[in-house]
């Protein structure tokens, strides 16, 4: 069966994607035909530039989000916002990302030529004829390969003679076309653009909302040409199950690639363990979201030492508010070098129970599963030393590891500053959601939950 994964777009929020591509590699799928669309061309890019999916998880902590864009000559912005040609242009992409990605045009091209090569393709907008190009790998170029996340207003377009090239986000965000034309029986659409009901104020929100209806009609107009054909194929969908942070948290530091690839990777493990050959219904459904209950996410990182190397446990957990009816959210991972590439949590689950909170979930070790839990007890003894006793956790992996973690004064601060708003909108619910969090912080998790265990 020759099968095709499709990536779509999602701006800096792609890092989301290569936890999928860690969970897809591990359950041993392989693509005949890879294809990327705006942010998605970043994975397409590391894929056929030969990074392993290991890598490409490890490669993302090394980007500095803030080299996304750069600062056009100072002429540009002296002509006010009326001519501005855009924010910034894509000599960030080009000096810095790729690189720290290992993104290699010469290698993708090279790579191309060899006999039973994956196939590749890149979307490209081209302006002048307002046409998106699925510009083969062997014939890529770094520069075409900007152009492509070169989204209007954040960055300039690549001229190129009489050719103006451009993201083609405001034509489709993700090729389905593509990968049949390429003879596909079976496509892996990634999808990672916001697909619910919500409709935002404000022109943010509302710029995303006009990037979703273009993507979202471009792949039923996709799923509807097949369809006339009669072109049959099986759907397979990945997809998170509430819209992912928009780009400015990342920008801003209020998530991070590490998170990101985590929740990317308990999404594709969720989506394999309840798919089935059959696939999903070409329609709007397959890329459905809920909106998440109001609430907050935070990071809750814990280490310790076995045999004088580090065990490192980072837990991200999203935590709705007590009225909401919804479970909390875990995802994940574990660094121990013995194990070699980080390893990261599936199907993620709170347990409460008294004055102990359990971390539970499922990790991939020697193409096996283990089961791992991490308890804190989250308790204060008489005395001053209530820091000293809520600071503990035990850590039990199968057979392979049981040790007593810590949380440092360091991790400490970096679970106050990673907790954000989720589900709220406008600055009075998203502060109120976070201050109800900082009042009660963990112990209140314990006294919500208990009662559920």
């Amino acid at each position: 069966m020759k099968r095709s994964l499709v990536l779509a777009g999602g701006g800096m929020r792609v890092a989301w994607q290569a936890g999928v591509v860690r969970a897809l590699a591990e359950e041993g799928l392989e693509f005949d035909h890879v294809d990327g669309t705006s942010g998605g061309i970043l994975t397409a890019g590391m894929m056929l530039s030969g990074v392993s999916p290991e890598d490409m998880c490890s490669n993302w902590s090394g980007v500095n989000v803030k080299d996304f864009g750069s600062a056009l000559p100072l002429g540009d912005y002296l002509k006010g916002p009326w001519s501005l040609p855009a924010i910034g242009d894509a000599d960030g992409l080009l000096t810095k990302v790729f690189p720290a990605l290992g993104i290699d045009a010469g290698e993708i091209s090279r790579r191309a030529a060899e006999p039973g090569a994956v196939g590749g393709s890149f979307n490209v907008v081209e302006f002048g004829g307002k046409r998106c190009h699925a510009i083969d790998a062997a014939d890529i170029d770094a520069e075409l390969m900007a152009a492509g996340m070169s989204l209007p207003i954040f960055l300039t377009p690549l001229r190129r003679g009489a050719q103006i090239w451009t993201d083609a986000v405001w034509v489709r965000d993700a090729n389905v076309a593509e990968a049949l034309r390429r003879g596909a029986e079976e496509v892996w659409l990634i999808w990672c653009i916001g697909n619910s009901p919500y409709w935002g104020d404000g022109p943010l929100e509302q710029y995303v909302h006009m990037i979703e209806m273009s993507a979202m009609g471009a792949l039923l107009a996709d799923f509807e040409t097949a369809q006339a054909a009669g072109r049959e194929f099986v759907l397979h969908v990945v997809r998170p199950e509430h819209p992912l942070p928009l780009d400015p948290e990342f920008y801003l530091n209020r998530i991070d690639a590490d998170t990101l690839i985590g929740m990317g990777y308990r999404d594709a493990r969720r989506y394999l363990d309840t798919m089935t050959p059959e696939g999903l219904a070409k329609d709007a459904s397959c890329t459905a979201m809920t909106e998440p209950a109001p609430g907050v996410r935070f990071n809750d990182t814990l280490r310790g030492t076995v045999d004088g190397e580090t065990v490192t446990f980072k837990a991200t957990v999203v935590l709705p508010s007590e009225d909401a009816g919804q479970q909390p959210q875990l995802s994940g991972f574990l660094d121990y070098a013995p194990f070699g590439p980080r390893v990261f949590l599936a199907d993620g689950r709170l347990e409460a129970r008294g004055e102990e909170l359990r971390y539970r979930a499922r990790v991939r070790l020697d193409d096996g599963w283990q089961d791992l839990a991490v308890t804190r007890t989250l308790h204060d003894d008489p005395g001053p030393d209530a820091w000293a006793d809520s600071r503990q956790a035990r850590l039990q992996l199968g057979t392979r590891l049981d040790t007593g973690l810590t949380m440092s004064l360091a991790d400490a601060a970096g679970l106050l500053a990673s907790i954000e708003p989720v589900g709220s909108h406008g600055f009075v619910d998203r502060a109120a959601a976070v201050g109800a969090f900082a009042a009660n912080g963990l112990r209140e998790l314990l006294r919500r939950y208990s009662s559920a265990v």
